[in-house]
């Protein structure tokens, strides 16, 4: 008989995301924004990325006013969206982790007016796994610890651009690495 997972499941935090809707909206408030001017701030954070892009003709999808509004409705975003915010408000992703400082977590990439942080979720993937096969831990019994299911936990080794920020975030507290393990400075 399989003894299950070797080791117990570590305390999950979750992630806020109408805090971080409050902490975008406060910083928009305090530098005279409307919603559409902080949308427009946020992805002008990497103009030689946006202008290299649009001169390659490779697609631009700056940051919509409904990815914010559903951020305050949904309280969750994708976990790229994410990191735009976070950039602009000079935060980590564990700050917003319910409990936990302001200062928590180690700080996103450097990324100067021609990068933008990214996950690497082929990385994250291999870090979930590697954690997951040490704990002789199924998808299903993973997934449940993660409250999600089983493909959204492999579907990441073939994501092309997001998942959940609040699962990336379980994920990064379940294998007990930082966010900031699994970003890069990306040039899209």
């Amino acid at each position: 008989m399989d003894p299950g997972p070797a080791d117990p499941s570590p305390v999950i935090r979750e992630f806020d995301g109408k805090a971080l809707y409050a902490a975008l909206d406060a910083k928009r408030r305090a530098e005279g924004l409307s919603w559409p001017g902080a949308a427009a701030a946020i992805w002008d954070m990497a103009p030689a990325l946006n202008a290299a892009r649009k001169a390659g003709g490779l697609a631009n999808h700056p940051i919509s006013l409904s990815t914010l509004q559903n951020l305050g409705k949904r309280g969750n975003t994708s976990c790229q969206h994410a990191l735009f915010f976070l950039r602009w408000l000079e935060r980590t992703p564990e700050s917003f982790l319910a409990g936990t400082a302001p200062d928590a977590g180690a700080p996103l990439p450097a990324c100067g007016p021609d990068r933008r942080p990214r996950w690497d979720l082929e990385a994250l993937h291999a870090g979930l796994n590697e954690s997951r096969t040490s704990r002789r831990a199924t998808w299903a019994q993973t997934a449940q610890d993660l409250r999600c299911q089983p493909g959204q936990l492999t579907g990441l080794k073939t994501a092309r651009f997001a998942t959940g920020m609040a699962l990336a975030m379980r994920i990064t507290q379940w294998v007990g690495r930082p966010a900031a393990d699994f970003l890069y400075p990306a040039r899209w």
